[in-house]
């Protein structure tokens, strides 16, 4: 897995697949800005996405190499890709699994051709497989053994799981619940009424302090995802309800008339079963349905595993109601727009299907060969095909926004000028990635004074201004564009995403082009 691993990252990488995924590029940017840029410090994590997967790059992201060719990002990904494999097996093997049955359940996850292409870029869902994974197994462990020490275990990789992706959050609910579920079933009540009362209230106390002890550690990184937003943003939903939020982006699609799976469960439904089948493949997801039937009917499972083996659906239902309540917005060509927009959602069940598969592998004895021969027959096309959705998403969908053009100009006509560059980072942080000049030439959003200075006063603190013109989504030219220092600016280059602006030469002089500010607070 290991030599896998890393053979396809250098492969993405030498095909310039690596980097397709705008928000590979701004994930990155994220990380650097703490370490680089006008204004470094841990508060350029931001607000938004989840901090877990920034602060592992941190001890990479420094270094310009493994800035630019993704290795910061992509490093943490290849370890999770690797320890979810392991874990895969594991799981197989403490629900009485044979060998074959393990060896299957790896080599589904592993021989997935959208899973070894998003272990190679620097998003996020691999590291959110790896921690959903090892919680949900350490709770099934809980639920044969009862040791407090796997549930703090699964409580521990949880709570990573929250602090990587909102999947965690809900993962974190569910899995309380059967924490909750488990305690209160385990014991037989009396038969007397008396008894009856005693031992309900015996296990309620029980099952109270089992979920306690869980959301304490569980729980924790979303605490301190409020907390960080109260204290950075001074509103704890911020991340929530804020300008950059989901909430935020999907009200403007709404408004767009796109966001067509909100308030509909029927398509809500259909658009994230097409998602899963793109990215696990039709045949696969219908052996691991057979599979979770074959669970839910065997005798050597105890209540708890069946149950504690439930939380392996809860990305599926979290996506589900997540297009349903209009927090989410996916794109599959055909069923829902005319492109790919986050089709890489349908990924988060492939351990869940490869355990599934695993487990179906192992009892299905009668029916082992032919299962195994028509599973090689369909991942050996898709694997020589390169049948993977996730970089046609990266490549030609939404998720990609092609901002070679400005990044270009840029590194074309800034790289040795002097003079900084005025942008929004939530517009175009792949552009500033992608010119390959450091975060130092640019003014954002997480600048502080520097932004609040050239929002104001362009013609004295930007050289270059980088927007969408009259777009008033792009903070940019919504502040830029009522000053009077805009007309200072000629329009040099035009482009599909964004327009370059320049300041006239006779304006140059009064220019300020070196950090001046100091500290922020």
């Amino acid at each position: 897995m290991c030599a896998g691993s890393v053979g396809f990252y250098l492969l993405f990488l030498i095909n310039t697949l690596g980097l397709s995924y705008n928000d590979a590029r701004s994930h990155l940017d994220i990380a650097r800005r703490v370490v680089e840029g006008l204004k470094p410090g841990l508060a350029q994590l931001g607000s938004v996405w989840l901090p877990l997967n920034h602060v592992l790059m941190l001890p990479f992201v420094w270094n310009d190499w493994m800035w630019h060719t993704g290795l910061a990002g992509s490093l943490q990904n290849m370890i999770a890709f690797v320890g979810t494999g392991i874990l895969i097996a594991k799981f197989l093997e403490k629900m009485r699994v044979g060998i074959l049955g393990q060896i299957i359940g790896v080599l589904v996850f592993v021989l997935n051709i959208n899973v070894l292409y998003l272990q190679s870029t620097a998003m996020t869902e691999l590291v959110l497989l790896g921690t959903m994974t090892a919680g949900v197994y350490y709770l099934y462990l809980w639920t044969r053994d009862e040791q407090i020490l796997n549930l703090i275990k699964s409580a521990f990789w949880i709570m990573l799981a929250t602090l990587t992706r909102y999947d965690g959050w809900f993962l974190l609910v569910w899995a309380g619940g059967l924490v909750v579920i488990h305690t209160l079933s385990k014991n037989q009540k009396k038969q007397k009424f008396g008894e009856i009362l005693k031992q309900v209230r015996n296990d309620m106390a029980k099952a109270e302090g089992a979920l306690i002890l869980f959301l304490t550690l569980a729980g924790f990184g979303v605490a301190l995802w409020f907390l960080w937003n109260q204290l950075i943003f001074k509103d704890a939903l911020y991340f929530a309800f804020g300008p950059f939020s989901a909430h935020a982006q999907q009200e403007q699609l709404r408004t767009a008339g796109v966001l067509a799976t909100k308030g509909n469960i029927l398509l809500s439904l259909k658009v994230y079963l097409y998602a899963l089948l793109y990215n696990t493949y039709t045949f696969p997801a219908i052996l691991a349905l057979i599979g979770s039937i074959i669970i839910l009917k065997d005798k050597l499972l105890g209540f708890g595993e069946k149950l504690a083996t439930s939380a392996l659906l809860a990305p599926f239902v979290f996506n589900v109601l997540a297009l349903f309540l209009g927090f989410s917005v996916l794109f599959v060509q055909g069923i829902s727009g005319d492109t790919w927009f986050n089709v890489r959602y349908g990924v988060m069940l492939m351990p869940t299907i490869a355990i599934f598969i695993g487990f179906l592998v192992d009892r299905a004895r009668d029916f082992r060969l032919l299962i195994i021969g028509l599973l090689a027959f369909v991942l050996f096309f898709a694997f020589v095909n390169f049948d993977a959705v996730t970089i046609d998403d990266a490549r030609v969908g939404s998720s990609q926004k092609n901002v070679s053009e400005v990044a270009g100009y840029l590194a074309d006509h800034a790289k040795d000028e002097k003079g900084f560059i005025l942008i929004s980072a939530a517009s175009h942080d792949a552009i500033i990635f992608s010119s390959g000049l450091p975060m130092k030439r640019f003014i954002h959003e997480g600048t502080s004074g520097y932004w609040q200075a050239a929002t104001l006063l362009p013609d004295r603190w930007a050289r270059w201004i980088i927007m969408r013109t009259y777009d008033e989504n792009d903070l940019t030219w919504k502040f830029v564009s009522k000053t009077k220092g805009f007309a200072m600016y000629n329009k040099v280059a035009s482009y599909p995403f964004a327009d370059v602006y320049e300041l006239q030469p006779q304006y140059l002089p009064m220019l300020i082009t070196e950090p001046i500010l100091g500290k922020q607070r």
